[in-house]
């Protein structure tokens, strides 16, 4: 039985999910090859930023999780750690900069 915190969704399902939402082809076969090299499982921080970088935006994204069968509560936290994530990517990026002194 799977956990209170794991939802499951067939393959099917995730494709017609991502297709009534507007996810090209070439973008959900993209999903799949991901979920394909975890063993078929993926997160759900990961899937939410994966379709970010795709173009949805956060109000499509909240209703393909809500299809999954996500509260909103639980929506809102994957976006607070999807916001976190971006963010220690971005203060682990090096910057060059230079100052000069007159």
């Amino acid at each position: 039985m799977p956990k209170s915190n794991t939802f499951i969704i067939t393959r099917n399902e995730l494709r017609r999910v991502l297709v009534a939402f507007g996810v090209s082809d070439k973008n959900a076969q993209s999903v799949f090859a991901t979920i394909d090299k975890s063993h078929r499982h993926i997160n759900i921080i990961t899937l939410a930023s994966l379709l970010e970088k795709m173009g949805m935006s956060r109000g499509m994204l909240s209703n393909v999780l809500r299809r999954i069968g996500m509260d909103d509560i639980t929506i809102n936290s994957v976006f607070n750690m999807v916001d976190e994530q971006k963010i220690s990517a971005e203060t682990g990026r090096l910057y060059n900069a230079e100052i000069e002194s007159s």
